[in-house]
Parts: C-alpha cells; structure tokens; sequence
C-alpha cells in the first residue's frame, strides 16, 4: 500500500508560478512511478505529467507543455511539480498518483494509488 500526500496548492494570479509536492509512504518509492493528473468541474481527469522511476523519463499533457516540470527526489520519497506562466484554464484539483512498476505512463487508469488531491486557482 502506498500513501500520498500533495501539498501546494493555492490562489495564484495569471502569469503566477506554484509548486506542487506530493510526498509518498508506505512503499520503496524508487519502485514507482509517478504522475500528476487533473480534474476541474464537468471534465474528465487529465494528465499533467508522470515520470519514471529513475527521473530521466517524463512526458506531459499537451496544454502544460514548456510551462509544468515534473521532477522527484527518489531519497525524500517525493515528487513534485513546478508549474509558470499559470492561466485561469489550469483551475483544477491536482491529484498525485504512481503505479506499481517504474515506467510512466499517460493513461490515468494505469495508475493504482491516489492522493486527495490539492486545489489549485488560477485567477485573471
């Protein structure tokens, strides 16, 4: 079993930069990947970003590309993600996930744990 906490979140204006951490126990962390994912109302989840789990590999949803950055810290068991240039369409709740094995993948549903997410609002 694994446990993840994020934190971060916030109001943050256009233009604005956050950094989301999710910290994770329960498990060797190195043995997973990891990702975030986003869900705002009436949307599906999304991806943001996943990386392996040596932190050489990641890939990132189309509309955060060259803004979000995705890193992790294998010996503080955390993952985080940097994200600039915030506008009002990355208004979501931000879930943290990772799934057994060390490859990443884009499909939210290869992922087993969750955390409870963290609000992120990006006002105009």
């Amino acid at each position: 079993q694994v446990q993840l906490v994020e934190s971060g979140g916030g109001l943050v204006q256009a233009g604005g930069s956050l950094r989301l951490s999710c910290a994770a126990s329960g498990r060797t962390f190195s043995d997973y990947a990891m990702g975030w994912f986003r869900q705002s109302p009436g949307k599906e989840r999304e991806l943001a970003a996943v990386i392996d789990w040596t932190g050489d590999i990641t890939y990132y949803g189309d509309s955060v590309k060259g803004r979000f950055t995705i890193s992790r810290d294998n010996a503080k068991s955390t993952v985080y993600l940097q994200m600039n240039s915030l506008k009002p369409e990355d208004t979501a709740v931000y879930y943290c996930a990772s799934r057994t094995g060390g490859t990443a993948y884009s499909s939210a549903a290869l992922y087993n744990y969750w955390g409870q997410g963290t609000q992120v609002t990006v006002s105009s």
